[in-house]
């Protein structure tokens, strides 16, 4: 008999920006459903009301989308186990938490934190969380809390003993269940906590794999105690296998957390990363493909991928490798690609128009190959090429030549003002023999100058393909203004 397909499923809260230890997480998902043709599933865990908003909930489904990472079953897509935002399966839940209740797993509980607190402290208990004083009362003591107007929380009640389970990334771990106290389920006006709604949907969306941050280790002895009993209940039909992926480390050795500039997902589309190159470095952070071989596309990474293979180990964010694997996804891009990929941030920042003017795209066809092989991300194509379609009248410097270098400008007008014919090849033999030569220049000290004087920047794509582009009158109105 066949083992059924995985199913596994994504579950972030809108709440803030997306991370980018959800984009991993949901990597790692979405890469182990697709590698055994299984089913991905995108749930979004709304029952934080306060903290939960719209702008949010855009956010993760614009994030999602950008990444490339499609889901079978959720938002946007239905499938057989919806709803997928709990916000709109409250009855489910409520419906649960009575079976529950009838079952005997859960029991209402009546105090106050400060109470627990003062009794922990009395007994001198270092056991933190609840410590079970309304397990059994008596219908006197239910009443007496009743005529307080003190309202109830629902308490799970956690089996005495030990609980083991197999983590598919760190083996057997066992949990003594005197140090997992009961948990609520549900808030005293009835709303159902993600203590109780996060297992009810993996059991009600038959979720056979859930693979999570390490920060959510700790919770999982409650939640295989609770899948025991939705079983019982009919809710669950089996307990799901649980896989705690690493932490990723920020700077100083601590966890990367919403915080920290580099934590923040979308940022790094403003910055001009491909999603692709984005992923693949995410990937590394636990897993690899190859011990000598960090670049890879997605087909590469389903192909390849095992949950088993992830290193358990924190892995550090280092945003300089992350730059040098998303250029090499650059480079194995086409130029048309490429430059389709570019021209949404040219359109943003004006150096062109939307729609792109029938010149400019030409010119943007011919300046793309010159830059290609010199790009990180796709933002730099801005100051790289903003030069070649600026106005002249917007045209700025933004670097400076000193006196020495205006010298050198000089010498380029004057070879290149009597230049016959305006080409790449002509350009360069001309200025190589004026200032190389004849001035005895390094070609750093020569070329330099005359970039900044017809380009604004030290760096620009190769000096004598971008004075044929910009032609003999820009190229020598720029050398002309430089000197003034």
């Amino acid at each position: 008999m066949t083992a059924p397909r995985p199913r596994v499923r994504m579950a972030p809260s809108p709440t803030g920006s997306p991370h980018v230890g959800l984009a991993r997480t949901a990597l790692y998902n979405w890469a182990f459903a697709r590698h055994h043709g299984g089913t991905f599933v995108f749930r979004i865990e709304d029952t934080d009301k306060e903290r939960s908003t719209q702008e949010s909930y855009d956010g993760l489904i614009e994030v999602m989308q950008w990444l490339g990472l499609d889901w079978d079953e959720g938002p946007l897509v239905g499938g057989p186990y919806g709803p997928y935002r709990q916000s709109e399966r409250d009855h489910i839940y409520r419906d649960v938490l009575e079976k529950l209740r009838g079952h005997g797993s859960t029991y209402d509980c009546y105090c106050t934190t400060d109470e627990v607190t003062a009794r922990r402290k009395a007994a001198g208990s270092k056991v933190q969380g609840y410590d079970g004083f309304c397990r059994e009362l008596t219908d006197e003591q239910v009443a007496k809390f009743r005529a307080e107007g003190r309202a109830p929380v629902v308490r799970f009640r956690m089996p005495d003993g030990e609980i083991t389970f197999t983590d598919l990334v760190r083996g057997d771990i066992t949990f003594q269940t005197e140090f997992v106290p009961d948990y609520a389920l549900a808030r005293a006006n009835g709303d159902p906590l993600y203590t109780l709604v996060n297992p009810v949907d993996d059991g009600l969306m038959e979720i056979t794999h859930v693979l999570r941050g390490e920060d959510l280790l700790s919770s999982t002895p409650r939640q295989v105690a609770l899948f025991e009993a939705l079983k019982e209940i009919g809710v669950a039909k089996a307990t799901p296998e649980f896989g705690h992926l690493p932490y990723v480390m920020g700077e100083g050795n601590k966890k990367l957390s919403k915080r920290d500039p580099q934590a923040h997902l979308l940022a790094y589309r403003e910055q001009g990363f491909l999603p692709e190159g984005l992923l693949n470095y995410l990937a590394l952070l636990g897993w690899a493909i190859a011990p000598d071989r960090d670049v890879f596309t997605l087909d590469e990474m389903v192909e390849k991928f095992d949950i088993g293979d992830v290193n358990p180990n924190p892995a550090r964010f280092d945003i300089k490798k992350a730059e040098a694997i998303n250029a090499d996804h650059l480079r194995m891009l086409s130029i048309d690609e490429l430059t389709h990929r570019v021209l949404p941030y040219l359109k943003a920042a004006g150096v062109v128009g939307d729609p792109v003017h029938d010149s400019d795209a030409q010119l943007l066809e011919l300046a793309m190959p010159l830059v290609a092989e010199r790009m990180n991300k796709l933002t730099e194509a801005i100051d790289m090429l903003g030069f070649l379609f600026v106005s002249e009248s917007d045209f700025e410097r933004h670097d400076e030549i000193d006196d020495a270098g205006r010298e050198v400008v000089q010498a380029a007008y004057d070879v290149l003002a009597r230049l016959p014919h305006w080409s790449t090849a002509e350009i360069e033999e001309a200025l190589r023999t004026a200032l190389v030569d004849g001035l005895g220049l390094k070609p750093r000290n020569a070329f330099g100058p005359v970039r900044i004087a017809v380009t604004g920047r030290k760096i620009s794509p190769p000096l004598f393909e971008s004075l044929e582009l910009l032609g003999r009158d820009r190229s020598l109105a720029r050398l002309s203004g430089a000197l003034a």
